[in-house]
């Protein structure tokens, strides 16, 4: 698929993205988007970069795949909008939860949909309080769970908390990835709130036995487990869901980015007693106007079949295997000191925040899309589109050994 060139009649974009569009960092990345598709972006020069971004997760199939487009013009010539979550039997949304019904672990059955993975967590947050009476929350340093007040007092960074206290009391953060220290979870704890594999963090993977004994203390205590698999999820690590690399089975799933196939869609997902805890004392004690949205949810199911059919977890596995080896081979230049990985979630661990830097913008000026992580300014984070293929896992790397060659830090 070629992008069809179109003549942008402001010739003042970029002032007016400046001027009119909230800016929330100094440096953003800039590119004048013209169109998408698959793994390429190209801009309004024409310029076409490779992304290994994937919009941070959300892109698994790449951008504009077919089917999803397709679904997406097909429900929208039939309605969007047409009432607030949970009043409408709307086709798309029913076939979608269904779906996921089928595919997450048991016995997990019931969805409820967001249009973010911050507003998953939320709801999240809220059930685990109701359901079990209790107040205080247990999450781990180095996490993230999004932007919105309680999501955000739940990260485990004080540097992104701090402007915005006071946050949601009673919250305490253990380390990531220490069975030891798990002890601090106890029978006043609501829920524990972990990622299978810390992204934000610096692509952190836990040894094998953290999180069974995670589940296993959370059992022993009666905490709900809620697992955020917002980038995990939807086959990036090489399982439809990371926390089926360690055989565990959350109390709560949270489910955001590639949910959507490239259109906003969030989720949160339970058993159906605990998901009955929302719907009494008092009824509709959760409730929002565009979660589930039927453009959305049609995109999703496409995404979704997609996936299953094409396996694209078993895809993630054999194309992020074969990234890593290439990776491997350039550990040692230009302060590449480690890589690390899961399927297509990958960490590059350089010297120095300089040296971080230096590399991707070097790589960006070359047509290369990649970043480091939000609590890790010497992680570069690699996470592209699960349908990349081996020559574009060559052209990225040859990109990046020539970025590394010029590297002076």
């Amino acid at each position: 698929m070629q992008c069809s060139r179109i003549v942008f009649a402001m010739a003042g974009l970029r002032d007016d993205f400046f001027r009119f569009v909230c800016q929330t960092s100094s440096e953003p990345m800039g590119i004048e988007v013209q169109c998408a598709h698959g793994c390429v972006i190209v801009d309004t020069s024409g310029k076409e970069y490779l992304d290994l971004l994937a919009g941070i997760g959300v892109a698994n199939l790449g951008h504009t795949h077919p089917a999803v487009v397709q679904a997406v013009k097909t429900q929208a010539e039939r309605y969007l909008h047409v009432m607030v979550y949970g009043e409408y039997i709307q086709e798309p949304q029913v076939q979608l939860a269904r779906r996921l019904a089928e595919v997450v672990p048991a016995p997990l059955s019931v969805t409820y949909f967001t249009n973010s993975g911050a507003e998953a967590i939320e709801g999240a947050l809220k059930t685990a309080r109701k359901y079990t009476g209790r107040s205080r929350f247990v999450s781990f340093l180095g996490s993230f769970h999004g932007d919105t007040l309680g999501a955000l007092s739940l990260g485990g960074n004080p540097l992104y908390r701090g402007p915005f206290a006071p946050l949601l009391p009673e919250v305490t953060w253990l380390p990531f990835n220490d069975s030891a220290a798990l002890g601090g979870i106890d029978d006043t704890v609501a829920a524990v709130l972990v990622e299978p594999i810390q992204g934000e963090g610096g692509v952190r993977i836990p040894h094998d036995t953290f999180l069974p004994r995670l589940q296993e203390r959370c059992r022993e205590v009666g905490a709900l487990l809620i697992c955020d698999e917002v980038i995990t999820g939807l086959g990036r690590t090489g399982k439809l869901f990371a926390c089926e690399h360690w055989q565990v089975t959350p109390d709560i799933l949270v489910l955001a980015k590639a949910l959507g196939g490239g259109m906003p869609l969030g989720a949160f997902i339970s058993t159906p007693e605990i998901m009955a805890t929302l719907s009494h004392d008092p009824p509709l004690a959760h409730v929002t106007t565009f979660g589930g949205h039927p453009v959305c949810c049609a995109a999703g199911l496409a995404s979704l079949e997609v996936i299953l059919q094409e396996q694209m977890p078993r895809r993630a596995q054999e194309r992020g295997q074969e990234f890593l080896q290439h990776l491997q081979a350039l550990v040692g230049k230009g302060g590449l000191t480690a890589v690390r990985g899961r399927g297509l979630l990958i960490g590059m661990d350089f010297t120095s925040p300089e040296a971080t830097r230096g590399f991707v913008q070097r790589c960006f000026a070359a047509g290369l899309i990649l970043g480091w992580t939000l609590h890790r300014d010497t992680v570069v984070r690699l996470a592209p589109p699960l349908i990349i293929s081996s020559a574009e896992i060559a052209h990225a790397v040859a990109l990046m050994r020539e970025a590394l060659s010029e590297q002076h830090s």
